[in-house]
């Protein structure tokens, strides 16, 4: 894979540029338009450090549980990158403990930001969700994959190619699209459409569609997927792009749901292409983080719920990496013979963070 270094030209400099067309400048280098075996991504996963264990034991002897924060965590981190969806909200519903949590880390000079893979709202529409949780996260904070798909394309000049895009996905990425300028159709309004499959018939699909966005889809059907495998398959060039490759996501607390995997799955599966993924574990804001702000990766640590995204995104990118069990991942997956995905850290929640001084309030309670 071809990547070159660059890094979001002050892409979020202040709340008041966070939404804006140039936000996005700078933010992708171009790659390869088609990639092979898992999915092509913007950083190389030479760097990847695993660890496979014959035992369980074994492996549970380099994954360490969060006991004393205070002392083997904090003083040396300066920077947290969290995922959002299983760290700090399940659903509609914030983490018991999280708001608090949040207010003791700045209090102590940390920088936050929050990036999540989920492309269901733009960056202004999580900035709403923050906001409505009661969780004060300024706008340049935060990251989505829906904005990752959209400087991909502002980046690889998609624009000048007077193409379109169509989306498999929700209002997140027409939102983000829209801010480049970038013509694009389907999305919600195909929602409801159902091809006529009779003698003959067929669906003629737009052959200006230079690319296929797909993101996570409540309302994906057929339809979508057979306009989205005619333009990759018939229109020359036409780019397949992924937000993300999730198995499961959090719809609700009350039980995990069907991922974005489970789209990009089916276009695979008709057009024989693998896509462009541009969510975790690229590392676009590693880069952004690093290059403009002039942070150390030795001192970042990121905090996710998966293994295969968050924990990844942290280790080929060099950083310290926390995973915690309020999402997806069991401690018996984490521990299990079949993981060789290892963070430095695992803790129930990002709540442990202050588990000492949690410990020292409820022993004087």
């Amino acid at each position: 894979m071809n990547i070159a270094k660059s890094a979001l030209a002050l892409a979020l400099a202040s709340t008041a540029r966070a939404f804006s067309p140039a936000a996005t400048r700078s933010a992708f280098s171009p790659v390869a338009r088609r990639g092979s075996g898992a999915g092509t991504f913007f950083g190389s996963s030479s760097s990847r450090r695993s660890i496979v264990s014959s035992s369980s034991t074994a492996l549970n002897a380099n994954v360490l549980k969060l006991t004393e924060p205070g002392k083997d965590l904090l003083p040396g981190v300066d920077v947290f990158i969290f995922d959002c969806d299983g760290v700090i909200w399940r659903g509609d519903s914030v983490i018991e403990g999280i708001p608090e949590t949040l207010e003791k880390l700045r209090a102590l000079g940390k920088k936050m930001y929050f990036v999540t893979n989920n492309s269901t709202k733009s960056r202004a529409g999580y900035k709403k969700k923050f906001d409505s949780l009661g969780l004060n996260v300024p706008a340049e904070e935060i990251f989505s994959s829906s904005f990752a798909a959209a400087a991909y394309l502002e980046q690889t000049k998609f624009k000048e190619t007077g193409k379109k895009v169509y989306v498999v996905g929700e209002i997140g990425i027409q939102e983000e699209l829209d801010l480049i300028g970038v013509p694009h159709f389907g999305g919600p309004e195909d929602g409801d459409k159902v091809p006529d499959m009779g003698p003959g018939c067929r669906v003629e699909h737009d052959s200006d569609v230079g690319a296929v966005v797909v993101g996570f889809d409540r309302n994906v059907n057929y339809y979508k997927i057979q306009y989205a495998q005619l333009c990759i398959n018939e229109n020359p060039g036409c780019e397949f792009i992924a937000t993300n490759t999730d198995a499961v996501t959090h719809l609700t607390d009350a039980q995990e749901w069907a991922g974005n995997g489970s789209m990009v799955g089916a276009i695979k599966g008709c057009t024989g292409q693998e896509p462009t993924v541009v969510g975790k574990p690229s590392p676009l804001m590693i880069d952004y983080l690093c290059d403009k702000l002039g942070l150390d990766k030795g001192r970042i640590c990121m905090v996710g719920d998966r293994l295969d995204t968050d924990i990844l995104f942290g280790t080929d990118n060099g950083l310290k990496s926390l995973l915690v069990l309020s999402g997806v991942t069991t401690e018996e997956k984490l521990l299990s013979q079949e993981n060789t995905i290892t963070p430095d850290f695992y803790a129930d929640s990002i709540v442990d963070f202050f588990i000492d001084e949690n410990a020292k309030v409820e022993a004087t309670a």
